[in-house]
This record gives structure tokens, C-alpha cells and sequence, in this order.
């Protein structure tokens, strides 16, 4: 029997080198497991012992993470299959499903449970797919608490635990979907900093342009849960739309849900008071939204003089006249926004609708305050040609951005674009990792007019292009000088691996006729 210490091992799986090859080793950056330590601080608050074992700022393979397993000896271990960003927890996938097999090699007493986006996508495939016990369809607050609770009393009745499914007799159980968390301030305030190795975390490269050697201390942070948007491509959403449901929100409305400003200022304190961080990210996947919000969180960060290097996701249409000022003062250095397509045609088709002369209207307006911009671009949307793909790239050498992604249209589970690949036919990865937009066997979605070949191959040529230029180069030079240009020639030195382009497999485009 697990010893009574410590009720729940919380797991963060490590696999950098397998979504970023060569890139995981020093330039992307090591997040602290935002969940994980939200979790960790919503049991403490019911007194359930935890502690948050973090592989991937360990470097721990599998076998080394069931041996701390052991070890600790937890009535459960909760593996958290999240990413760095919001659509990235399916490529944590391989790594979290490594972890459980080990575990169960070890043949330890501890129950496993699976937690995350993904997990919330496919919680059925995942439970047949995984060595786990269990696996949660929604965010795991109360299904762990529940969890926990009856492992306490020696029972087996899992239908008792809410958002659950598991085996039963050789068959698939699942049990009342569990209500999302309501009262963040209240349940849970904060991330458990102490849990974690704060010493292990370094942000992004590009977030500490022109200071390059002190990307640490560094740490992550929501400010809010959740996006009122659908983007079709996106699966923000996935692991609330069953706790949406239990608290009777209709399918077609996602929640948003806000800590209060007090709480999130108190939490930063924590950060640079205990812990020395400036480098931080506000990981909402929709920060810069509610005006009251942002402005208020802004105005207590300027009354603390922090000196903070903060970058968050904003879109162009929400960052309003005036805000940039106060963004800035506030210690708001880099926004990223979802630009996505030169082509309003192919944004309209994904719900990612907005202006066109907003994007650059906003970056100009964003930059002249001081804040640079990282710019998302996103080649292969179903809507996508030659032409549109060649126009989003011209599109981002006019913007001249300080940064910029260039991802490839993924079809990732929770996502609408998934559920109708699925329903129609498209192909899609035959593994976890082809969803990394960096990883070897990594195979984007094809279009209508394109395959995805060649979808990847315009990406990793566009990459390139961008950023070998050298008006490019001589933009960074200005804005933070020459060792900050010279680190971006290295970086782009650096080519991916691609078996896809090796073997010019994946020829084909979606059927004209859907």
C-alpha cells in the first residue's frame, strides 16, 4: 500500500528534444507546469498532501520519473498532459504515455491518472491506448479530489468520482462529468512556486532579446481561463467543455474565467519578491481581451515599479486605442498576435475573422509605444494555395516583426478542425509526435489545393526566408544590437530534420468536393 505521506506525485513529462529536436537544447524556452502548480495550491487548500515532480525542467526519462514514483510511494500519480502553448498537449503525448507504461513495468501499488487537453479531446482512445488507471474528460480539480477521497477509504466504486472514465469488468465506464471551478480567487490563488524547480526555468530566446544571458529566472502564469472565441483550428477549449456542460452552459458557448487582478499582482509578488523573476509570460490564450481587467492588473504593476519583462497573446482587434501606453508602463515588453493569414478569405474559413488593415495599423501602433511583437503566421489553412501561402509570407517581411512563428495547420484533437477531419476523411498523423511542429515525423494537415508535403515545405522555406534577411538583421541590430543579430543567424542556421520531405510522402489534397 502507498504510504500515507503523500496523497498525490503530480507529473510534468519531459520531451524537448522529441517536439524541438536540436531547438529544445537552448533556444526554446523551459516552462514552469502552470497546472500543475494550480492544482497543486487547489489541494493544499483542501489539505491533501502533494508534491509536483517537473521531468521536463529535470530532463528525467521515463524510467527516472517511475523510480521517484517509487520512492515517494503516492496513493496517485496525476501525469499532466499539457504543452508550452495551448494547442501543444497532444505532442506531450508520447512522453506521458512513456511515463505511465514505466510506472505500471515497476508494478507500484500508486493508481495512475491522465489529465490534459488532450486527455479531455479523447478520453476514451486515451484510456485504451495508455497504461493509466484512469483518465479525467474535463480540467481534474474535483475528479482528483474525488480520487483521492476514495482511494483513502479502500474503494473501488470509481462511478462516485466525478469526470472519470476507467475499466470496469473490460469495459469502459465513465462517470458524471465534474463542474469547472468557478471561484479562482477562492479555490485556487496562485501557482505552488514552492513545489517547483524555479531554478531550472529559462524563457523563449526571443523574449530576452537584447539581454540574451539572463533568460532565468523566469515563470508562467494565467491571468485567465479559457477564450470566448472559435477559432476552428484551435482546442483551447477542450479540457472545459465538460465542466461547461455540468454547469449548464450551452455547447456553443465557451467560458472565461478571470482571477481577480489583487490575486494575480500578489501572485507576481511571490515571483520577484522570493524567487528574483522578471522574464514572465501570461499564457491566457487570449490576455489583452477585458479592458477593466488588463487595465486595472496593469495599474497595480506600475504602482510596483517591478521592472518586469512580460509578454502576452493579444489579437489586433482587441487591443484598443490607447492600451499600448499602459501595457508599457506596466512592464509589458512583447505581445503575440495571431495573424495567421494574409488572406481574409482563409481566416474568414477558420472563424479567425478580423480586418484587414487592423494588423498593420496595430503593430505600428503597438511598436511606436516600445512593445515588440511576435507575429503567428499559419500556412496550410483548408482554404489554402500557393498564392495565399506566398501572400502570408510577404505579409510578415512587410510587417518586419521583431519575431515571428511559422506554424503548420494541425489538425489537433479538441479542436472543430479535428472533428471534421475526422468526420470526413482527412488524413491525419498515424502518431502523437507528427502533431510538433518541429519534430521529425511532424505532418501538417494538406488543403484543398495543397498537399502536405508541400504545406511543410513551404513552412520550413518560409522560415528561412524571413529569417536570413538581412533588413531583417539590420531591424534587430537598432532595436537591441548586434550580439541579439548575430544569435538570430546561429538560430537560423539550424535546419529541421523532416522524414516527410525525405521521403515526399503525403501527396494528396482534401477532396475538392467538400
Amino acid at each position: 500500500m502507498p504510504q500515507a505521506g503523500l496523497d498525490v506525485l503530480l507529473v510534468n513529462p519531459g520531451s524537448r528534444t522529441q517536439i524541438y529536436q536540436a531547438l529544445g537544447s537552448t533556444l526554446s524556452a523551459i516552462e514552469p507546469p502552470v497546472w500543475g502548480g494550480l492544482i497543486a495550491t487547489f489541494l493544499r487548500r483542501r489539505r491533501i498532501a502533494v508534491d509536483v515532480l517537473d521531468a521536463n525542467a529535470e530532463d528525467l526519462l521515463p524510467g527516472d520519473v517511475a523510480a521517484r514514483v517509487k520512492e515517494r510511494s503516492p496513493r496517485l500519480v496525476v501525469v499532466l498532459v499539457y504543452g508550452h502553448n495551448p494547442s501543444a498537449s497532444t505532442q506531450v503525448m508520447p512522453s506521458a504515455g512513456a511515463i505511465c507504461r514505466s510506472i505500471k513495468e515497476q508494478g507500484l501499488s500508486s493508481k495512475v491518472l491522465l489529465v490534459g487537453g488532450h486527455v479531455a479531446a479523447l478520453p476514451e482512445r486515451t484510456l485504451r491506448e495508455e497504461a493509466a488507471d484512469f483518465v479525467c474528460d474535463g480540467e481534474g480539480l474535483h475528479t482528483i479530489t474525488d480520487l483521492v477521497a476514495a482511494l483513502k477509504e479502500d474503494s473501488s466504486d470509481w462511478n462516485r468520482v466525478r469526470g472519470v472514465y476507467y475499466w470496469n469488468d473490460g469495459t469502459i465506464r465513465k462517470s458524471t462529468p465534474a463542474p469547472n471551478i468557478e471561484r479562482l480567487d477562492e479555490e485556487m490563488p496562485g501557482l505552488a512556486w514552492d513545489l517547483l524547480p524555479m531554478d531550472r526555468y529559462r524563457a523563449h530566446n526571443w523574449h530576452c532579446f537584447g539581454f540574451l544571458d539572463r533568460r532565468s529566472p523566469y515563470a508562467s502564469l494565467y491571468t485567465t481561463l479559457g477564450c470566448p472565441y472559435h477559432c476552428s483550428y484551435c482546442c483551447i477549449q477542450a479540457p472545459f467543455k465538460s465542466g461547461e456542460a455540468a454547469l449548464g452552459y450551452q455547447k456553443e458557448v465557451n467560458s472565461y474565467r478571470f482571477w481577480s487582478p489583487q490575486t494575480i499582482a500578489a501572485d507576481i509578488d511571490r515571483l520577484v519578491l522570493q524567487y528574483g523573476v522578471r522574464n514572465i509570460k501570461f499564457a491566457d490564450e487570449m490576455f489583452v481581451l477585458n479592458r477593466r481587467h488588463v487595465m486595472e492588473l496593469c495599474r497595480l504593476l506600475i504602482e510596483r515599479r517591478y521592472d518586469l519583462n512580460i509578454w502576452a497573446y493579444a489579437r489586433v482587434d482587441s487591443v484598443k486605442d490607447g492600451m499600448e501606453e499602459t501595457l508599457v508602463r506596466a512592464g509589458v515588453r512583447w505581445l503575440c498576435f495571431g495573424i495567421e493569414s494574409g488572406s481574409a478569405k482563409v481566416r474568414n474559413d477558420v472563424l479567425k475573422t478580423f480586418e484587414q488593415d487592423q494588423i498593420a495599423r496595430t503593430i505600428k501602433r503597438v511598436r511606436e509605444a516600445g512593445i515588440s511583437v511576435i507575429a503567428n503566421y499559419i500556412f496550410g489553412l483548408p482554404e489554402d494555395d500557393h498564392d495565399t501561402m506566398q501572400a502570408t509570407l510577404d505579409l510578415a517581411i512587410d510587417l518586419n516583426c521583431e519575431f515571428a512563428n511559422f506554424y503548420c495547420t494541425m489538425a489537433y484533437p479538441g479542436s472543430a478542425l479535428y472533428r471534421r477531419a475526422v468526420e470526413e476523411g482527412w488524413p491525419l498523423p498515424d502518431s502523437w509526435t507528427a502533431y510538433s511542429q518541429h519534430a521529425v515525423d511532424s505532418l501538417p494537415l494538406p488543403t484543398r489545393h495543397v498537399s502536405a508535403h508541400e504545406v511543410l515545405a513551404f513552412r520550413d522555406k518560409a522560415f528561412h526566408t524571413y529569417f536570413d534577411r538581412q533588413a531583417y538583421h539590420d531591424m534587430l541590430t537598432v532595436r537591441f544590437g548586434p550580439d541579439t543579430a548575430r544569435h538570430v543567424k546561429d538560430m537560423a542556421a539550424k535546419k529541421l530534420d523532416r522524414l516527410g520531405l525525405a521521403t515526399g510522402a503525403v501527396g494528396r489534397t482534401i477532396s475538392k468536393g467538400i
